[in-house]
């Protein structure tokens, strides 16, 4: 399998998979190899955080598969916490999906927050 954007496997079946980020690509590994690598890199997670007024919007690389029915590994996740579109969520498969997922997200609570933002002016200046 080629390295890039494409995930390695190293044989694993079965659910839970684990991975590390090596680079900004997932690589599968065993339980101890995860969980060894997870506490010293957990910075290494965060592939976005961006706040305004009222929310904020984060994207993270899970570590593990999120996909129970698929064969494509799920490993990243963008959630909006607060505003409009609070509770909101997205998953990914590669690092590159997640930074243009996030930056997506970003965009859509802002202008769901400056529509709001909007109604409420309207309906005080009257």
């Amino acid at each position: 399998m080629q390295i890039g954007q494409r995930l390695i496997f190293l044989g694993m079946t079965g659910w839970p998979k684990y991975y590390v980020l090596v680079g900004r690509l997932p690589v599968a590994v065993d339980l101890m190899t995860w969980a060894n690598w997870w506490g010293p890199n957990r910075d290494k997670c965060q592939i976005g955080c961006d706040e305004f007024p009222g929310c904020m919007i984060s994207t993270v690389f899970l570590g593990l598969d999120h996909n129970f029915m698929g064969t494509e590994p799920i490993l990243f996740e963008t959630m909006i916490f607060g505003g409009p579109l609070d509770g909101e969520q997205w998953r990914y498969s590669t690092y590159s999906q997640a930074e243009r997922g996030h930056k997506e997200a970003v965009a859509q609570a802002k202008i769901a927050a400056a529509k709001i933002k909007s109604i409420a002016d309207k309906a005080g200046a009257t």
